[in-house]
């Protein structure tokens, strides 16, 4: 039998379909680098169950596409346990074993000399959640989702818009890079405000009775108590103690996750107003024009689904960033970390999950590496988390730069200041 000729269509299409075969036989490494255990966990796991939906809809949909071929997305994580040195050997697995060609980072204390030097040695595209993590020195660290703790400005600027009669504020903080960064933010925040500050403490992180540091506070009889960016289990004993001890103002913090496990430990009314950073999103206002984070409400329902009772601050946050990761690596053309990062930065404009923002931050971090926008501010209203209003961190930092500046080299948080942040490492 004489085979057919085939023609210069069939041709094509079977090399693009052989190419496409190829490509998804072919597999892209992500690495997870992270406290899965410990205090933190409520800020880690639930970004990488987040990012496992992610990359299951990815790969459903034929993997991620460069060129002419296509990748799977294979997540590895490693759990630091919020410990320097564990910090250290995972990034070295993650980037000399598992070859991957990004790595996500909660940052603060697991970000140490050690692992930026790593990072820098190996050109390695690390995406944080902490910007007063970003300096110079690192060049390929970027806060393209989350820009704590610059955000909170936003809370207490609408406490003072909307609840104009709070004039007074108490605050504690657990001693580390995520409450000592927030605690200069919140002094900010406050004088601006013009909310006097009557009373501070900064504790340990291995604190467990909370009774005396609500003691103190409230002995200073604030209109205000706030939480600074405190880990899950401090925000609820903190919670717990203020209601136990008759408090009748106004609560604060960056988060306030597993609200409702709060609402049954205190009251509905006591828990109502409170004021923090992160919404749930099955939020309505999360389906405005203005938002990209594709299908908020679909991608809730299915975190709570599949993760059910653990949906946290950073749940969305980690696949947020893997969506702008991915927009560029497409364009790029390529997977390799400084190529990608030249792509997500072209033109200084990103599109954050919360609207269009820029790539912002030489002022305070000596590098223009966090993408920075509008960001919501969240209240409890009949036992759920609604947001109030998409308010903008520029207009804030465009009024009082100087004032949060001063408060961040107060205490020696900038990023010129780097030897003395190692030693809260």
């Amino acid at each position: 039998m004489v085979a057919r000729a085939k023609s210069p269509v069939a041709s094509a299409l079977g090399v693009a379909l052989r190419d496409m075969a190829l490509g998804a036989s072919k597999v892209l490494r992500i690495g997870f680098l992270a406290p899965l255990t410990g205090p933190l966990k409520a800020w880690s796991a639930p970004g990488l169950d987040g990012c496992q939906i992610w990359v299951d809809r990815v790969n459903a949909a034929g993997g991620v596409k460069i060129g002419s071929r296509r990748y799977l997305v294979e997540l590895v994580a490693y759990d630091t346990m919020y410990q320097p040195e564990r910090a250290f050997q995972g990034a070295k697995k993650l980037i000399l074993e598992d070859g991957v060609k990004l790595i996500l980072m909660n940052g603060g204390n697991d970000l140490t000399s050690e692992v930026r030097r790593l990072i820098s040695q190996h050109r390695m595209l690390v995406a944080i959640l902490l910007p007063s993590d970003l300096s110079p020195d690192t060049p390929t660290i970027v806060a393209p989702s989350e820009v704590h703790p610059i955000y909170n400005v936003t809370g207490v600027d609408w406490l003072k818009r909307n609840k104009p009669h709070l004039k007074t504020a108490a605050m504690c903080a657990q001693s580390d890079l995520f409450g000592l960064p927030s605690i200069a933010t919140y002094r900010a925040a406050f004088e601006a405000a013009g909310i006097e500050l009557v009373a501070e403490r900064v504790f340990d992180p291995a604190t467990t009775d909370f009774g005396p540091i609500v003691d103190e506070l409230m002995a200073a009889n604030p209109d205000i108590l706030c939480w600074d960016t405190a880990y899950e289990p401090f925000v609820h004993a903190l919670t717990i103690e203020a209601h136990n001890k008759g408090f009748k103002g106004q609560l604060l913090s960056c988060t306030c996750d597993n609200y409702a496990e709060l609402i049954r430990r205190t009251s509905p009314e006591f828990m109502e107003g409170f004021v923090f950073q992160f919404p749930d999103f099955d939020d309505p206002r999360l389906n405005d024009a203005r938002v990209n984070f594709e299908d908020p409400n679909a991608f809730y329902d299915e975190f709570c689904r599949r993760f059910p009772g653990t949906w946290s601050a950073v749940s969305w946050e980690y696949a947020s960033t893997l969506e702008l990761w991915k927009s560029a690596v497409q364009r790029a053309r390529t997977f390799e970390p400084l190529s990608v990062l030249a792509l997500m930065k072209v033109g200084g404009i990103g599109q954050h999950a919360f609207g269009e923002a820029v790539w912002w931050g030489r002022d305070l971090f000596g590098i223009d590496n966090a993408l920075i926008g509008d960001w919501p501010v969240v209240t409890i209203e009949a036992g759920r988390a609604r947001i109030q209003e998409f308010c903008s961190i520029m207009d804030w930092w465009g009024a009082h730069k100087d004032v949060l500046i001063k408060h961040m080299r107060e205490m020696d948080l900038m990023w010129d200041q780097r030897e003395h942040i190692a030693a809260w490492s």
